[in-house]
């Protein structure tokens, strides 16, 4: 299941249909790789495994074939080039052979046989990438999509898994166990729970501002996690995390702030249950990145009192917001006319 599901998330579209048929393709292949070779999924560099098993005959025609090996040849230059799990040596010769392969591939299509010459350059290339370890030893497990920022865009591709494919706006009923299926990608990821809350954040606002503003359920479930996020803030020491966490942040703080500044304008009768939630958001990201600011500068900042600081700026700005929309409105009759005045 574990294999089927990132398998499909990462390399096809999200058509049901599509889906079905690379189901009957793909899981007998990877199965076959993973239990009669007896192989753990963290020690297989997935897109390899698949351009071995797969063959022209297993696709509708050899079109569609070759455009899925190109999606695999350009995830393994991404995973292993583009943004690799530790940095690349440039005394290495290893990158460099790698990347003409991949674009000799892309070129003209490569023999993909298990025991072709240009299959084994390729898996040989692949391997001394994917298995190397900090201190230069041979690691067990295959390092393929655990580079940043390349592991949390895959892993936003599986949370989408989360929604219905004919309404985004909509959380399937099996999320709990789809969520736990998703977990289960954390070693091949390199994902941990605090970039899990984070990640899926994010997805649950997206999904939210994306699908039009109308489901505040969305609105709802992320103003409950970015509470989650805000303990994890405060835990976390990672630099890496909090470069994450910014920037995740400060989008969602611009979103919010955007409203809130004139909210006269934004809210009215039909969507004002929405205002709790987004007012939530931006305290609590505002107060997150006050936070993560003060401990940057230990010492020289003043303790500040964002929430109270940000509803007052939320008020007065939307107070004159309306009051110049009143000072200007122009009445369709001069209240003096010059003729009669």
């Amino acid at each position: 299941m574990l294999v089927k599901f990132l398998v499909f998330k990462l390399w096809f579209s999200a058509r049901l249909d599509f889906l079905v048929q690379c189901e009957a393709i793909i899981k007998p292949s990877v199965s076959c790789a993973l239990y009669q070779l007896g192989r753990r999924v963290e020690s297989m560099v997935l897109p390899l495994e698949l351009l071995q098993q797969l063959k022209p005959a297993d696709f509708p025609n050899q079109k569609e074939y070759e455009a899925w090996k190109r999606r695999n040849l350009k995830l393994l230059e991404a995973g292993l080039l583009l943004h690799p799990h530790l940095p690349l040596n440039k005394a290495d010769a290893a990158p460099q052979r790698l990347h003409q392969i991949i674009r000799g591939a892309l070129d003209k299509p490569i023999d993909s046989r298990k025991n072709s010459e240009s299959m084994q350059v390729l898996r040989s290339a692949v391997m001394s990438l994917a298995c190397r370890s900090f201190d230069g030893s041979v690691s067990e497990t295959c390092h393929w999509a655990d580079g940043f920022p390349l592991n949390l865009r895959l892993y936003q591709l599986l949370l989408d898994a989360c929604f219905d494919v004919n309404d985004e706006s909509i959380v399937i009923e099996e999320l709990d166990e789809v969520l736990e299926l998703i977990k289960k990608t954390w070693g091949i990821l390199g994902m941990n729970q605090m970039l899990h809350n984070l990640c899926f954040l994010w997805v649950l606002f997206y999904h939210y501002v994306a699908t039009g503003q109308v489901e505040d359920d969305l609105l709802f479930a992320a103003n409950n996690l970015l509470m989650e996020v805000e303990k994890d803030a405060k835990a976390s020491k990672d630099p890496e995390y909090s470069k994450i966490l910014s920037s995740t942040l400060s989008s969602i703080l611009g979103w919010a702030e955007k409203r809130l500044l004139a909210y006269h304008d934004s809210f009215h009768s039909d969507n004002t249950e929405s205002m709790q939630s987004i007012v939530s958001l931006a305290v609590i990201a505002a107060k997150i990145l006050e936070e993560d600011i003060s401990h940057e500068n230990r010492g020289k900042r003043k303790e500040v009192n964002v929430a109270h600081d940000r509803i007052d700026t939320f008020i007065r700005s939307s107070l004159r917001s309306a009051f110049a929309q009143a000072s200007s409105f122009k009445h369709d009759f001069p209240i003096c006319d010059d003729r009669i005045c």
